[in-house]
């Protein structure tokens, strides 16, 4: 690894451990220069601002599960499996970064505008993409229209975000043990 890549990702660790523990706005950038043992220069090399490390705290993660969600569909699975394969990779990828989620999760709202939006489209793309999965799998006869796509979509969503609220990895189940129950859960609800 590069000594600009260690400083980027040791201004990253530190920024969400300064933000989980005292929260965004009890972090100054100060704090964050000092725990990364990074030189001023050097945190401002990567990033332009505070809110900027905040969105790339999260941008790191949403990037990763959409290159995963790319690659799940390249598979051309069958609805049922593409609905698996998605939701694992959701969590154990948010599983991996829970405190990474858990801070963006509570600090979003201090993103700018602009940054806002890049993020919510990214969200987006997942959502829209999960939705229709579900639409077509109900529309080819792979799964019942009990529920409209979107209600599917914000259901399986809702408890992936709640993931970084309660998993512990020194827990008992595993994230492909919660990830098989979760899709166990959603398919069979959809099942005919």
């Amino acid at each position: 690894m590069s000594a600009g890549v260690d400083a980027k990702s040791r201004v990253l660790d530190a920024a969400v451990d300064l933000f989980a523990r005292q929260g965004y706005d009890g972090t100054s950038v100060a704090q964050v220069i000092s725990q990364a043992g990074v030189a001023k220069g050097g945190f401002y090399h990567h990033f332009t601002s505070k809110e900027a490390l905040l969105y790339e705290v999260y941008g790191d993660l949403i990037t990763r599960q959409l290159a995963a969600m790319d690659a799940v569909l390249a598979r051309q699975l069958p609805p049922a499996d593409t609905v698996r394969a998605l939701i694992a990779d959701l969590v154990e990828s948010t599983a991996s970064s829970a405190q990474q989620a858990l801070v963006f999760w509570r600090e979003q709202h201090k993103l700018g505008d602009e940054r806002t939006e890049q993020y919510r489209k990214a969200r987006r793309r997942y959502h829209d993409t999960v939705t229709r999965v579900i639409r077509e799998g109900q529309a080819a006869g792979a799964f019942a229209a009990v529920a409209s796509p979107e209600m599917v979509t914000f259901t399986i969503f809702g408890v992936i975000n709640e993931l970084p609220l309660w998993y512990r990895p020194q827990g008992r189940k595993r994230p492909a043990q919660i990830a098989a129950e979760l899709a166990d859960l959603v398919l069979a609800a959809l099942a005919i």
